[in-house]
């Protein structure tokens, strides 16, 4: 009986052992096959591309990955963003492929140049690193000279012919049997082959990794997160004159109504939503945000404070509409050498085409609002008719409609007015009345003057 059930706990045991065996080779099995991490290059380079090199390489080394492998297809960008995603390349320990799906031109070239291995589908390019501006024409020899050097530089980290490198950024570069032509580089997909500019032609991911020799792997890709998603939608250049409209009219309609209100609070967000995303990808500085404060402040001091209307009030306008429209502009330090004035001009136009288009709107909103059945039950409706016995206040002013006078204060939109060698208390209809400023009495409600411009 004892050894009976001492044989089968052994049995059982044994069980055990060998499922529990078996469990655990699993996780070994996984972790024996190559993880490779992937990331798509597939639009201009520039700070959301930058932005995302730096998130995707983060998770590629918290995955462990064997290999980072770039999906490339672009016609280029900014070289700055490219000689930082360069940079990032070369000092990456994890060894780096890229596939060029059709294009690597420009800023793109120097990326696939900084990665170890090169792959290229039939019919792709790599070259054409001259150095332009956003009209397409070649920048002087100083940012050429860089780009000259930077691309030796990074031909000779890889082990790559650097004359090859620099002569896909200078015409005037000759190389025999190469590019005598006396054109800018760019290579085939079998010239770059034949010139150890590519390891092997291949039409798919999978087809790379095969020419590598990598057989049992798991490819791990890149996402963009909701954040980069959301900056992506918020700085369509639609959004952001919507954003501007609303940033425009919260300020007018808080400036037409006293206290701090709504108005304001939807102002303040939609400048928030308008220049966060762009700070992200490092078109808006510090400089445009604050210009855009400085104007706002200007315009405050010369309605609250500075009788009139005058050089605050004019200075804090077009610091306005500066610091917004060039926030939608690519510099460094006021720096605009890259700047299709295009581009300029087309962001300044956003800017002054919402600002129209919000007060616009706003004075419509606003004689409308009042009527609206929505915001009707808000509104105290009923009048107390005198004819019907109500009796309050001293009706004697209803006698000054249609009379004329002078401001003798700054009407914002209250304060006092002259008629016939007497003062009144005054509301202006719309906007504001200067001091000494004539005066038409329009109307006379609720124990209140109306008054308009004469």
């Amino acid at each position: 009986m004892v050894n009976g059930i001492v044989k089968f706990l052994l049995c059982l045991i044994g069980v055990l052992a060998v499922y529990s065996g078996s469990s655990s080779q699993h996780p070994e099995a996984q972790e024996s096959k190559t993880i490779v991490y992937k990331f798509n290059i597939k639009e201009d380079i520039g700070p959301g591309i930058w932005r995302q090199t730096l998130q995707a390489f983060a998770e590629a080394e918290e995955a462990n990955a064997d290999y980072i492998i770039i999906h490339m297809n672009t016609y280029g960008g900014t070289v700055v963003h490219a000689d930082s995603i360069r940079t990032k390349i070369l000092n990456t320990k994890t060894p780096i492929f890229v596939f060029i799906d059709n294009n690597a031109a420009s800023a793109g070239a120097l990326i696939s140049i900084a990665c170890d291995s090169i792959y290229m589908r039939r019919g792709a390019n790599i070259g054409a690193s001259t150095v332009v501006n956003q009209e397409g024409t070649a920048m002087p020899d100083k940012y050429q000279s860089y780009m000259r050097s930077t691309m030796r530089s990074t031909a000779e980290a890889t082990n790559r012919n650097p004359d090859i490198a620099e002569a896909m950024v200078d015409e005037r570069i000759k190389l025999s049997g190469i590019s005598d032509s006396g054109k800018v580089l760019t290579f085939t997909t079998k010239e770059a082959i034949a010139n150890n500019y590519c390891e092997g032609e291949a039409e798919s991911i999978e087809k790379v990794l095969q020419l590598a020799g990598i057989t049992e792997y798991k490819i791990i890709e890149y996402k963009p997160t909701q954040l980069e998603k959301i900056i992506g939608i918020l700085v369509n250049p639609v959004l952001s004159g919507i954003l501007i409209m609303i940033i425009i009219g919260g300020i007018y309609f808080e400036l037409q109504t006293p206290g701090i209100g709504f108005p304001l609070a939807a102002s303040i967000i939609a400048a928030v939503l308008y220049f966060a995303p762009l700070y992200l990808e490092g078109l808006a500085n510090n400089w445009e945000i604050l210009l855009f404060v400085s104007g706002l402040i200007l315009i405050a001091l010369e309605v609250f404070v500075i009788p009139g209307f005058g050089i605050a009030g004019v200075l804090g306008i077009i610091f306005t509409i500066t610091g917004l429209s060039l926030s939608m502009v690519d510099n460094v330090g006021f720096d605009f050498t890259f700047t299709h004035t295009g581009t300029i001009i087309r962001a300044f136009i956003i800017v002054l085409g919402a600002l129209v288009l919000s007060i616009t709107s706003a004075v419509l909103l606003g004689a409308k609002l009042v009527t609206s059945p929505v915001f009707s039950n808000l509104i105290l409706q009923a009048t107390q008719d005198s004819n019907d016995g109500y009796i309050g206040v001293d009706n004697k002013e209803k006698e000054l409609v249609g009379k004329t006078g002078k401001a003798t204060t700054i009407l914002r939109p209250a304060g006092k007015v002259k008629i016939e060698n007497d003062i009144y208390d005054a509301v202006a209809e719309t906007g504001y009345i200067d001091e000494g400023e004539e005066v038409l009495v329009i109307k006379f409600e609720t124990s209140q003057l109306f008054v308009r411009k004469s």
